[in-house]
């Protein structure tokens, strides 16, 4: 805040001197318009109408970039309350898990030993066929 006072107070000054600088008078035309005043008074008004005309120009942008962050905002708001519905919804689900544990696998049959080739080949008394 105090530093756009300053920059304020130099503008003036700078603008004051300006004015004192340049008190030649002259004669602006255009077309069937004519105006006598200062030089000062002259480049001020042109500096005011420029920035004016800037202005108007910036300002439909200025508007959409305020509409477009807005609407991000609120984009980023829904998306956060999203979140925390899926996280509440994992604590549920996770909370949920330990008690649905399914019953232990029923006991696998007992296995007959593994008959290798040569064991065949040589019959069930390791005897060689023949």
């Amino acid at each position: 805040m105090q530093l756009f006072l300053i920059l304020g107070i130099v503008f003036t000054i700078g603008a004051v001197t300006f004015a004192l600088q340049n008190n030649v008078a002259v004669t602006v035309v255009l077309g069937f318009w004519r105006y006598d005043s200062s030089l000062a008074v002259v480049l001020l008004v042109a500096l005011a109408l420029g920035a004016l005309i800037a202005g108007l120009v910036s300002t439909p942008s200025v508007i959409k970039g305020q509409w477009t962050g807005a609407r991000l905002r609120r984009q980023v708001a829904s998306l956060e309350d999203e979140k925390a519905s899926l996280e509440r919804r994992v604590r549920e689900l996770e909370s949920a898990l330990p008690q649905k544990v399914p019953a232990a696998a029923p006991p696998a049959e007992e296995a007959t030993p593994y008959v290798g080739r040569k064991a065949l080949m040589m019959g069930a008394e390791g005897k060689k066929p023949g």
